[in-house]
């Protein structure tokens, strides 16, 4: 006996491929949708992160154009203090050669020193992660045991 459509509670299924196929249309859009949102996301992170960093390195840059600008100030005035003491040693002893001798024997003494100081704190050598090696060498020693039966 024929069925009719009525007499089935079940779909049939020629019934059921039409709903599979949009429900797959549907995943498939979804999935796409997802994706092309999530490369928007991306994208939009990276400019984000440009635009965050451009602004840093302006800042950084002026910073430093006023830090070079401030150490060309103080170079400046060192030389206008070097010649008020050559000067006030002057009145003081009476003979220009003299204080400016003073000064100059002065700064002699200081960069002297300077480069003493520098050279000792040179000598020490190329830095080595000593630290991180001795760490590596226990680690090494650990697994070796670990490994002998």
């Amino acid at each position: 006996m024929p069925r009719s459509p009525g007499d089935s509670c079940s779909p049939s299924s020629s019934d059921a491929l039409p709903a599979d196929n949009s429900q797959q249309e549907n995943i498939g859009t979804a999935v796409t949708e997802v994706s092309d949102r999530m490369t928007l996301l991306v994208r939009e992170e990276i400019e984000l992160a440009k635009a965050e960093v451009t602004e840093k390195v302006t800042t950084l840059a002026r910073g430093t154009a006023a830090v070079a600008a401030g150490a060309v100030f103080g170079l400046f005035a060192v030389v206008f203090l070097l010649l008020t003491l050559a000067w006030g040693l002057n009145s003081l002893i009476g003979s220009i050669w003299l204080g400016f001798l003073i000064v100059l024997i002065l700064l002699l003494v200081m960069t002297a020193g300077a480069f003493l100081f520098a050279r000792k704190k040179l000598q020490v050598g190329a830095p080595v992660p000593q630290m991180a090696i001795d760490e590596a060498k226990k680690i090494r020693a650990s697994v070796k045991t670990e490994m002998r039966p």
